[in-house]
């Protein structure tokens, strides 16, 4: 259950600190002052999508922390696969902070989860009830919800949803497979020319920007041919006549023939320098040969860049995009080549598939049928407890179209007085009738719910007088196995509630601040006073909200 409330700057809620009781609570106050603020606060600390427009006014940051008590065992389980564990008293503490410059964060007891995984969670913690609930029974193709909430067919359902998915995915297997032979044909030649044309291009990963490399340098390498060449001019001309390795031999000639110079010391440094003169000459020419090879061939580089080009247009982004495509369109056609036998394969799967569909969808629509019944039965028992004797509620269940939720067309047929022919309820109930039948359907689920807490927002909607006694008597009556906490403008509902809060507005050197309270005796007198008569607060009018909320509190 929701033991306490935390509210820090959420909206005109400056801070609030909310305590709630086991069994019945009411809030109530007047219009605007705040009740709906309570209930986004309560949304976002269950995870819910909130916008920062919640945040109070002039104020970086907002806080909601929930604490909640005697926590279903599937609700525990369902933290502890996420990495959160109650404390040792077995309580959960939900924090909540929403930012103006961020996204906020969300902790369970100090573990940081995700809004998403928190809201998928927290619907074990607590079921609320709004106006939009009643939308919902408006749309017959929501209502197999409700039937199914109370078939308890969980597994049935998803058994049936793999099926289809199976179906639907052999379905669309086969199609793809099944084309005439005209376009069959056509399929493979191009199918063929694609792979030929990859195939042959030789694609290595890495290799375009390699190559946007090597046309860089190429760019730069006639100037270092051009002065290199220059180098060797000087060093050993074309011709062999000029160059400096020549006038070096010429001189050794010179001093070797003549013996009479003894220059034996300078004709062995000679020898040297044409060894090293001859060795800058071979290392030049290997360095023009080098700049010569096909890497650093701009032509040739320009032509394989632009087959790359050509390819990147057509297959993919880079390399491995092109491969990848090469990869799908071997796999294809090998697909279509042999595809006779893979479409008997998968038409033998796919009757097979449409066989356990069937079969599946019957034990489903079976299993609402049940549910239908019962469902029936103990939403009259619980209409006619709230002033609607002579209603009567059925389910039609028709044979539809296969989809992911079955094969039933599921919609409530609806008459509240007798005599009328049954109806759809979306077209005949009125808004206190959508009211109360969507009060009774939460009574009836309340019994096979394992969820604690139960938020009625505004369940009065269109109700007054003998019949808003009887909502307040059921509201009472669920809150005997689960804690209800409900937002009511009834004076009748809100006597018969165990715990009353009053939400309450004024300004304050010129800001606007709600507070939330507990009321008792004179106080909640005064309140249910107020709620039966307004501002005008007789003496009579006190009497009569002592003698209500006597008379509503004392089977408590």
């Amino acid at each position: 259950m929701l033991k306490y409330l935390h509210i820090e700057n959420i909206a005109v809620i400056e801070q609030s600190n909310i305590e709630f009781t086991e069994g019945f609570n009411i809030l109530t106050g007047e219009t605007g002052a705040g009740k709906s603020i309570i209930i986004d606060a309560i949304y976002a600390v269950l995870g819910h999508r909130t916008s920062k427009e919640l945040i109070r006014n002039g104020c970086d940051s907002a806080r909601v922390s929930a604490v909640f008590s005697n926590v279903s065992t599937e609700c525990i389980e369902s933290f502890r696969e996420i990495g959160v564990s109650p404390d040792e008293d077995g309580n959960l503490l939900i924090e909540r902070t929403l930012n103006v410059n961020s996204g906020g964060y969300i902790k369970v007891n100090g573990v940081p989860i995700s809004a998403s995984a928190l809201k998928n969670i927290s619907v074990m913690l607590i079921n609320i009830h709004g106006q939009h609930d009643n939308q919902a029974l408006l749309d017959r193709d929501n209502h197999y919800l409700f039937i199914d909430r109370l078939a308890d067919n969980g597994n049935q359902l998803n058994e049936y949803i793999n099926e289809f998915k199976n179906f639907n995915s052999i379905r669309n297997q086969l199609k793809a497979l099944e084309m005439d032979e005209d376009e069959k044909l056509r399929r493979i030649d191009i199918l063929k020319f694609q792979i030929d044309e990859l195939s042959s291009a030789n694609l290595k990963t890495g290799e375009l920007e390699e190559l946007k490399k090597r046309k860089a340098v190429a760019r730069n390498i006639g100037k270092k041919i051009s002065s290199v060449k220059g180098i060797l001019s000087y060093l050993n001309d074309s011709e062999g006549e000029n160059g400096a390795i020549n006038s070096l031999r010429n001189a050794l000639h010179l001093i070797s023939v003549d013996s009479e110079l003894e220059l034996s010391d300078e004709l062995e440094m000679l020898h040297n320098c044409i060894e090293e003169v001859d060795s800058v000459i071979s290392s030049l020419n290997s360095n023009i040969e080098s700049y010569n090879s096909d890497d650093y061939d701009i032509d040739k580089i320009e032509e394989r860049l632009g087959i790359l080009s050509n390819l990147s247009s057509k297959y993919g982004k880079d390399e491995q995009a092109m491969l990848t495509y090469l990869e799908n369109a071997q796999k294809e056609l090998q697909t279509i080549l042999f595809n006779d036998e893979e479409i008997e394969r998968l038409s033998d799967a796919l009757v097979v598939s449409q066989e356990n569909l069937i079969t599946k969808a019957q034990m489903l629509t079976k299993s609402r049928q049940r549910a239908a019944s019962v469902f029936e039965k103990d939403v009259k028992v619980v209409l006619s407890r709230l002033n609607m004797p002579s209603v009567e509620i059925s389910v039609e269940i028709n044979n539809g179209r296969y989809t992911k939720n079955g094969c039933d067309e599921i919609q409530f047929l609806f008459s509240a007085n007798e005599g009328e022919k049954k109806k759809p309820l979306a077209k005949i109930a009125s808004g206190g009738e959508l009211s109360r039948v969507m009060l009774a359907i939460k009574s009836v689920m309340a019994e096979k719910d394992t969820v604690e807490t139960l938020i009625f927002d505004e369940i009065d909607s269109g109700i007054s007088g003998r019949t808003a006694d009887m909502v307040g008597v059921q509201l009472k009556n669920v809150s005997a196995s689960h804690q209800v906490i409900c937002v009511t403008h009834l004076a009748q509902i809100a006597c018969v509630a165990a715990s009353h809060l009053l939400i309450s507005k004024e300004t304050r050197q010129g800001r606007t601040f709600t507070d939330v309270t507990a009321v008792t005796d004179n106080d909640r007198v005064m309140e249910i006073a107020r709620i039966m008569g307004g501002t005008q607060i007789t003496e009579s009018l006190i009497e009569s909200a002592t003698q209500l909320l006597k008379n509503g509190q004392e089977n408590n």
